[in-house]
């Protein structure tokens, strides 16, 4: 079994251009596992953001999904934007009452002052700021809502900081690569910062907690959806695999159809086009 290279994931802000746009498109190879094993946003969040029903929302970076599942019922109108066509189709396949288009944020097939809310969901790093920002501001309506939110594993959380913990106690037997995943490192800058003359207000924050119960299967699943993990090589792969099942079953004792309860973390941001 090859080891896993002994290098850390470089923090999603520091990536230059090339390898942003190649993480940022890794996504589809793993579509399927993508829409099972990664969670969406609570439904707390989503009614922090869309309090009541409203025309017309777009779901920015949709992905497979997992917010824009949410969002039926909360508009008269959805629509998806995924640049991806693996990831979309996941989506179209899975709601096929919901337009899901081909787009990015920088170009936006949406028309001007159509949007009550923009919002997205742990896409919003892989974007330009502000030509993003240019895009939304044009597709909204007066007073609109703009909202971006990253959910995952609670980097503060009991089960990761236990894992922490025990990884840096065995290091020699748990490897390198699972001291890279348990790195701060792998989790996006999770805030909306808005430059001064885009014409919206100040960013509010929310944060929104919750507890799941995984398997081992699910978190190795959930493992194989990170864009650093996918685009590691084969060997490299199944190594880090192997050395998250074994810490796991060894020091967790988390196998079969055992369960760990997993802090997730909702960081959520919105703020108002000025009307």
């Amino acid at each position: 079994m090859a080891e896993v290279e002994d290098k850390q994931p470089l923090a999603l802000q520091h990536l230059d251009a090339e390898e942003k746009a190649r993480r940022s498109g890794s996504f589809g190879a793993v579509a399927s596992a993508y829409q099972r094993y990664r969670p969406g946003p609570p439904e707390a969040a989503v009614d922090w953001y869309l309090p009541r029903r409203v025309q017309t929302v777009v779901d920015l970076g949709a992905g497979t999904g997992a917010l824009t599942r949410l969002l039926v019922g909360r508009a008269v109108q959805v629509v998806a934007v995924e640049p991806d066509d693996r990831m979309r189709a996941v989506l179209a396949g899975g709601l096929p009452d919901v337009e899901a288009l081909a787009g990015t944020g920088e170009q936006l097939p949406v028309g001007d002052g159509s949007a009550d809310a923009v919002l997205a969901s742990s896409s919003w790093h892989w974007m330009d700021v502000e030509a993003t920002l240019r895009e939304v501001r044009r597709v909204l309506k007066p007073k609109g809502i703009l909202g971006a939110l990253w959910s995952g594993p609670d980097p503060d959380g009991s089960f990761v900081n236990q894992a922490r913990a025990l990884v840096s106690e065995n290091a020699r037997s748990t490897g390198e690569g699972m001291s890279s995943f348990l790195k701060d490192a792998t989790r996006p800058n999770s805030r909306l910062d808005i430059p001064s003359g885009f014409g919206f207000g100040e960013p509010e924050h929310e944060t929104f907690c919750w507890m799941m119960s995984l398997t081992a299967d699910e978190l190795i699943g959930l493992l194989a959806t990170f864009s650093w993990v996918i685009n590691l090589n084969a060997d490299e792969r199944e190594a880090l695999f192997a050395q998250a099942r074994r810490l796991l079953e060894e020091f967790l004792g988390v196998e079969g159809d055992v369960t760990v309860g997993v802090d997730f973390r909702c960081d959520a941001w919105r703020a108002r086009l000025d009307g």
